[in-house]
């Protein structure tokens, strides 16, 4: 998508191609990205002269926070991350990458913890915080109106893993009907990995959750 003020890109990034996204406002020439499996992100800024504000992760494992350091060390911008998923920067076991990294992550930088109801402003751009644990206990997702990002909480027909630790299906299963099911039917969901979808076509066709309003 773009219009001739805002940008929002989705790049495949890293080995299990997750899904990094920039949104940016050309206006104020800034940009928030979510969610960098790698520093390659930063190109797509380059090519639409934005600069980077903030970094907003909707979990701590380690496909969706490999790029983060890179981006902190070129930029020294902040770091937005529920607080029960800070610990996962610093424990390459609990983000995973001690078992599929051929380098452990760890991540340091300006930790900015957000709950839900917050707002994360970039020019015109307003996300808001909604929590959404049960893949790690920690994740959230970014809403504006007519879209949101989701991360590994809600896939096309699909629902993110619980069998990781800390991981909760049944927690799960009520982040998606309580937060995420409760946003317009057209909203676009934009997931951690694989295609788009809309909250109503989930509504109807999630074989995980599908009508259990």
């Amino acid at each position: 998508m773009e219009t001739s003020k805002l940008v929002l890109m989705r790049m495949p990034l890293g080995p299990l191609g997750t899904n990094c996204y920039v949104i940016g406002d050309k206006v104020v020439g800034e940009a928030l990205i979510i969610d960098p499996a790698t520093a390659e992100v930063l190109e797509a800024l380059k090519k639409h002269d934005l600069q980077p504000k903030a970094i907003l992760l909707t979990h701590g494992h380690g496909d969706h926070i490999g790029g983060v350091q890179d981006i902190v060390n070129q930029y020294d911008v902040p770091i937005y991350i529920h607080r029960n998923d800070v610990p996962y920067l610093s424990d390459p076991e609990l983000n995973l990458s001690a078992y599929s990294n051929p380098t452990q992550i760890t991540v340091t930088g300006t930790i900015k913890e957000v709950v839900s109801g917050d707002h994360i402003i970039c020019g015109a751009i307003d996300l808001t915080v909604y929590e959404t644990p049960g893949h790690t206990p920690g994740g959230v997702c970014y809403y504006t109106p007519g879209l949101v990002f989701a991360g590994d909480t809600l896939f096309n027909q699909s629902i993110g893993r619980t069998d990781f630790i800390n991981g909760d299906y049944d927690t799960l299963l009520e982040s998606i009907k309580n937060q995420l099911y409760t946003l317009p039917d057209e909203t676009m969901v934009y997931p951690g990995h694989g295609p788009e979808t809309q909250i109503g076509f989930e509504k109807e066709y999630n074989p995980f959750v599908a009508g259990n309003l």
